[in-house]
């Protein structure tokens, strides 16, 4: 049963289908008077469907029902707007101890058709499912057409009759496929809406310009004025009339059409900004005021006031601390950051999460020559951040690559989710967060430290490590087309620049083409090196060129070339990328107009095309391999009785224990060989209960599975010697070492399977094979959950020493198909166990038939990831 004093967990912040928050929360006795005064909003119409009567007013008897709920047996939620409450929806188990529950919902007419039902149904079947409920039914007129598609469409498995004039639907409430897909595609939409209200406004307000023109404020209109903002600029000032040439309001109040507020008010005045702003309607603000969370516990506290405040009103807030926000559409114009520029026109989405390092990326990108759609700074990051961006570029016509500054990741498992469902249309590139928790300290070790790298490319992002490989990926995914494959052309003028990309391409995972690179000598005309060039981007046993000029003498020489090349190559089936080499300030195309090349993407070091090359040649590798399935029917998997073990441990277990998984695992139709600890004579005992021959291990870390120093003990066949072995044991580790006793089993090459908590993709799966050297070389590849067919197939075959698995010198291949189905349980299990923080399944023998899991450990947080349930912001 939940607890029925605290329900806090079950309240949350949603979007609507218009890009509007709204709050959501479980029903209070003292909502009794605007219960009432919702119900008197109700139209006549809107009674008769819900309560299948005229139903004028609600009798003292059922208002009391209606507002005391056990929020057990009986669960009702609210939907808060601006002070008020729009609509209610509740759950009531139909006798005690039942799996069936009645549902219902109703709401105010002005709001309807905004997806507040779809909203009510998640957070009433989220509830439900916590108290044990595993079916709703619902009575509905049949002239509700709105509430019959509401439910139709929520993509559970309905049944439903008609009878008596009315509709009975029910249906189980356990999550589909159909189900998560729904209620992703509308969190996406919602998201996205929300984004877009802010990036594209009719009418933009600034809040803190002053009439003399000095200050932030009046820098940020003034960077509106000079961009040439195609809407309507409205300064609002306490006492001038008129700000920056504008003419200025002490108020919004009355005002329409404002969708942007900007705001450089200081920190104790905003409040009284975002009352201002709700009763003008206004959809968002972008508060570049400092004095927020990063001044400490008080401004924390100020912010948690002002999220709670614009949220409540329907808004969305970027900031506060940011560096504001920017549109290059020449239908909008928009220059709402404190950069004096608005970015050259491109087709490239930014998202910087630094204010601070805002307008220095911003002035790196212009200098680069790469064009931007549109820039988002969040600053404190307080509601909007990288995510919600993303959400946006999905289905933005404007951009077609988006690049990520990030410095932490407020939601690691939907940004893993959603930049993988990105990645699949549009490139994403992402300067990689420096926090590593230390579970993963082991990928980022040994001679290949690309084990990050990886994990990031199984989702589909291209990682990098620097600001400046940022924008030298980002040029290419800007201008260039995706390369078919990693073999790369170098066309030269100077002999050492294509040594020098023969030498660096293995370690990007390029190969040099056949016939590459091209030496065409120091006196070739610009005409002849770039019809060398054409010629290696027609070539068909090459997917990507690299042109190296290094000019002998006059600057006009490398000018002349890179325009040449822009100029012509634009249109090619394959990416070119161009060194000139000595010069990190050459630029080419100062400005970008429509219709125009986009600038080449221009590198002054072989070192550096080449990295930036190979990055994307993965990417694109990537993209075109199958997306794979996930699975839908794993024999002998008991989700529900896996929720009840992970319950009792979660909450039997301190958090960051070790705890024993054998149970869990069994849940997912993982069987683990059955061991029993034991010490002293207790021992002999045990073996003797488990059957001859047995394993002795020592249990304590950090011996435990150390065959090496001594702490097993294999094949003991009788009494006598596993007193021995105890002994021996006891000799090196101590009187009355506590050891596992565990019976024999074919034997196998030793493997692991990890999953860790990582901070940018939340839950993850380590492969790899077992031992010392494995541990020391960090031979773990990695994915991110949920792990699909072809992830589990291609985990197994990631690691350096995969070839042990796989027939090395003459040894029988092992069952690789039953470690994928091995992979793929784990991957089920973590996605539908939030709590798990932490598995270890070590050490799986993999056999040339099946395996057999010898020990399995977890430590659970008690926390559930941000990610599941509902939708919430």
């Amino acid at each position: 049963m939940g607890n029925v004093n605290d329900t806090s967990s079950r309240a949350a912040d949603v979007l609507l289908s218009d890009g509007t928050t709204v709050h959501v929360r479980p029903i209070r006795a003292d909502d009794a008077d605007r219960i009432v005064a919702l119900h008197s909003r109700f139209s006549e119409r809107t009674r008769y469907l819900r309560y299948f009567s005229a139903y004028p007013r609600i009798p003292p008897r059922d208002l009391e029902r209606f507002v005391n709920v056990d929020h057990h047996d009986r669960e009702a939620f609210v939907v808060e707007h601006a002070g008020e409450l729009i609509a209610v929806g509740r759950y009531e188990r139909l006798g005690a101890g039942s799996h069936q529950a009645e549902v219902a919902f109703v709401v105010e007419d002005a709001h309807q058709g905004r997806g507040i039902g779809s909203v009510l149904i998640e957070h009433l079947v989220a509830a439900a499912g916590t108290e044990g409920i595993t079916e709703f039914e619902a009575d509905v007129l049949p002239v509700n057409q709105a509430m019959l598609r509401v439910f139709m469409a929520a993509g559970f498995r309905i049944e439903r009759e008609f009878a008596d004039g009315v509709v009975h639907l029910w249906f189980p409430i356990a999550a589909t496929p159909d189900s998560l897909r729904v209620q992703r595609a509308r969190e996406q939409q919602a998201e996205a809406r929300s984004i877009g209200r802010l990036l594209n406004p009719r009418g933009v307000a600034v809040y803190g310009a002053r009439a003399d023109g000095t200050g932030i404020g009046a820098a940020l209109l003034s960077h509106l004025k000079s961009a040439g903002f195609a809407g309507e600029l409205i300064p609002v000032h306490p006492s001038a009339t008129v700000v920056g040439g504008l003419p200025a309001v002490a108020s919004l109040r009355g005002t329409a059409g404002v969708d942007l507020a900007v705001v450089a008010v200081p920190a104790e005045a905003v409040p009284g900004v975002v009352e201002d702003c709700a009763a003008a309607g206004v959809h968002g603000l972008v508060v570049v005021s400092a004095g927020f969370a990063e001044s400490g516990r008080a401004g924390a506290g100020a912010q948690a006031a002002l999220l709670r405040a614009v949220r409540s009103q329907g808004m969305r807030l970027v900031g506060p601390n940011c560096l504001g926000i920017a549109n290059t559409d020449p239908g909008v114009r928009l220059n709402a950051t404190l950069a004096p520029l608005l970015p050259r026109r491109g087709r490239v989405g930014f998202f910087s999460q630094s204010a601070a390092l805002g307008t220095a990326l911003l002035a790196e990108a212009d200098r680069r020559g790469l064009g931007l759609s549109t820039f988002v700074s969040a600053g404190n990051r307080a509601d909007v951040s990288g995510n919600d961006a993303l959400q946006y570029w999905r289905e933005d016509p404007h951009t077609d690559a988006v690049l990520l500054y990030l410095e932490t990741f407020g939601n690691p498992r939907k940004f893993a989710r959603i930049a993988r469902e990105l990645a699949r249309r549009k490139p994403v590139t992402a300067v990689a967060s420096p926090v590593r928790p230390p579970a993963l300290d082991a990928v980022t070790v040994g001679p290949d430290a690309r084990g990050v790298a990886a994990l990031f490319a199984s989702s589909g992002v291209i990682r990098v490590d620097t600001v400046a490989e940022l924008f030298d990926v980002g040029l290419l995914i800007a201008g260039q087309p995706l390369p078919p494959g990693n073999r790369v052309a170098v066309v030269t003028n100077a002999a050492a620049l294509g040594v020098l990309t023969v030498a660096k391409a293995p370690a990007a995972g390029l190969r040099v083409a056949a016939g590459y690179p091209r030496d065409l000598g120091p006196t070739v005309s610009d005409v002849d090196f770039v019809q060398a060039v054409h010629d290696a981007l027609d070539d068909e046993n090459v997917d990507a060129v690299v042109a190296a000029y290094a000019p002998a003498l006059a600057e006009g020489d490398k000018l002349g070339v890179a325009e040449l090349l822009r100029s012509s190559t634009a249109g090619s089936a394959r990416p070119l990328a161009v060194v000139m080499p000595a010069d990190p300030s050459f630029t080419v195309a100062p400005a970008y107009v429509d219709g125009d090349p986009p600038a080449l993407p221009m590198f002054p070091a072989i070192e550096e095309a080449v990295r930036a090359l190979g990055r994307v040649a993965r990417y694109a590798a990537w993209r075109r391999e199958p997306i794979g399935a996930l699975p839908t029917a794993l024999p002998g998997v008991d989700t529900a009785a896996g929720n009840t073990v992970a319950t009792r441990l979660a909450t039997s277990a301190s958090s960051g224990d070790d705890v024993v998984a054998d149970e869990l695992l069994a849940a997912y139709g993982i069987p683990v060989v059955p061991s029993r600890p034991a010490a002293g004579a207790a021992v002999g005992t045990v073996a003797a209960e488990l059957g001859y021959p047995v394993a002795l291990k020592v249990a304590t870390k950090p011996w435990r599975h150390r065959i090496d120093l001594g702490a097993v003990r294999l094949n003991l066949t009788s009494a006598a010697l596993v007193q021995e072995a105890y002994e021996e044991l006891e000799r090196l580790f101590g009187r009355g070492v506590e050891v596992v006793v565990q019976p024999m089993v074919a034997p196998g090459v030793a493997c692991v399977v990890e999953v860790v908590d990582d901070p940018s993709f939340g839950p993850v799966v380590g492969f790899g094979l077992g031992g010392e050297a494995a541990d020391l070389l960090g031979d773990r590849a990695w994915r991110p959950v949920p792990l699909t067919d072809r992830d589990a197939a291609a985990l197994v075959r990631a690691p350096r020493a995969a070839p042990l698995l796989t027939g090395y010198r003459g040894a029988a291949p092992v069952d690789l198909d039953a470690l994928a189905d091995l992979l793929l349980r784990i991957g089920r299990l973590v996605d539908e166990q939030p709590a798990l923080s932490a598995l270890s399944l070590n050490p799986v023998l993999a056999r040339p038939t099946g395996l057999a899991v010898l020990h399995a450990s977890a430590v659970f947080a008690g926390l559930p990831r941000p990610d599941q349930g509902p939708r919430r912001l």
